[in-house]
């Protein structure tokens, strides 16, 4: 599982490489909304839950899938893009997990996934 507390993800862009890997994890009506990778790891938004792919060894031929559902955060924030800092944030607040916290980089559908997580989560 990735170390969210100790390990902080580079930034993410916009990427749909982790969509595809994910793919046979979804279940029935549970659809991608969004994927994102940063060098090696990576993080897809489903309508149900975050998927976190941890990409380990030298190779990156084993892979960690962390499932994160909408239904067990009990807080969250978002920071959008401003004019010069290009940057947005996601920090989640997970019973039991504590917080998780994703850098995005670049244009990212951050307010559709706010969306999706007050869904679940309110």
């Amino acid at each position: 599982m990735i170390d969210f507390e100790n390990k902080s993800l580079f930034k993410l862009k916009q990427n749909t490489d982790f969509a595809e890997k994910i793919t046979p994890l979804l279940i029935d009506g549970e659809e991608v909304l969004d994927a994102f990778k940063s060098m090696r790891d990576g993080v897809v938004f489903t309508s149900k839950r975050i998927i976190a792919v941890n990409v380990q060894g030298i190779t990156g031929s084993k892979k960690d899938f962390t499932s994160l559902p909408y239904k067990n955060i009990i807080a969250y924030s978002i920071e959008t893009t401003g004019t010069l800092d290009i940057d947005s944030e996601l920090e989640l607040y997970f019973s039991e997990l504590g917080k998780v916290r994703f850098e995005f980089s670049g244009k990212c559908r951050l307010m559709d996934i706010a969306r999706y997580i007050a869904q679940y989560a309110l």
